[in-house]
This record gives structure tokens, C-alpha cells and sequence, in this order.
């Protein structure tokens, strides 16, 4: 199991969001990255720039309503497999103010997942299955990278 020693307070970062449910959102210490953990649901990263910013990623990805689009986030969901996906940029945003910022070597664990970054990247896993990712702007794995 993932180490419980360098978590962060999980309420910091709570937020609700512009319907309702509400999420746990961050961004790496670069400000390249925003992040969010929608409780039992999903955990995923999205690169502030736009694109998705991850070399090796797919040109297409299959969406939520059953399309064709380019993939702009990476997600593992609480049941399932990590992926390349396409995510509206304001699932990674809180209805209001900013999403603080994640520091390294921390975890962050709240709902069913948890994530941390390092200098290696950004990594999150559903504690429901042990699945997972790490990525950085070169690549992408599919397994959580434990803060060591």
C-alpha cells in the first residue's frame, strides 16, 4: 500500500463546483498542470497550456458522448483503467477562486484517490483498484508512482 506520511489536509483543497458536486482541485508547483479528484468518480490532470503536452499520447481519443476527439487530460476512473481522455477544461477548474498548489513530495488523498507530484511528474491512482498513472511532458506510465 501507498504511505501515509507526507499527506497534505485534504479539505485545503475542496471546492465546489458550478453544479454542485464538489471536487478536489491542484496545480502542480510549476503551474503547468491542474488537477482534480471528483470524489468516487475520477482523478485526472490536464496541462494549462491547452494540449495535452505528453509525448506518446494518442491523436484521437473516444469522449463521454461517444466522439471522436483529441485528447486533452489524462484520468483513471474510481473502476477502470487509466487513460488518455477528452475532459471539458472546466472539470479541472473550482466555480470559484484558484486551485492551490500541490508541493512536492506530498500526497494528496481524498475520496477514493490520491496523487502526489515529484520532479518525475504527477501521479494519481484509484485506492479502489491500485490502478493508476505517472506522466511528465515526456511520457506517460500506467501506475502510480509513490512518493518516496
Amino acid at each position: 500500500r501507498p504511505n501515509n506520511d507526507k499527506l497534505v489536509n485534504a479539505f485545503d483543497f475542496f471546492a465546489d463546483t458550478a453544479i454542485g458536486d464538489g471536487g478536489y482541485y491542484f496545480t502542480s508547483p510549476s503551474g503547468s498542470w491542474r488537477c482534480v479528484i471528483v470524489s468516487r468518480t475520477w482523478a485526472g490532470c490536464q496541462s494549462t497550456g491547452g494540449n495535452l503536452g505528453i509525448a506518446g499520447a494518442p491523436a484521437s481519443v473516444t469522449d463521454d458522448r461517444g466522439q471522436t476527439a483529441a485528447p486533452n487530460a489524462i484520468v483513471v476512473r474510481y473502476q477502470g483503467d487509466p487513460q488518455f481522455a477528452s475532459v471539458p477544461a472546466e472539470a479541472f477548474k473550482p466555480s470559484s477562486g484558484t486551485a492551490k498548489t500541490l508541493p512536492l513530495n506530498k500526497i494528496l488523498a481524498a475520496a477514493g484517490f490520491r496523487c502526489n507530484v515529484q520532479d518525475a511528474g504527477v501521479s494519481c491512482m484509484s485506492e479502489q483498484t491500485d490502478k493508476g498513472f505517472t506522466f511528465s511532458a515526456t511520457g506517460a506510465g500506467w501506475q502510480y508512482t509513490d512518493v518516496p
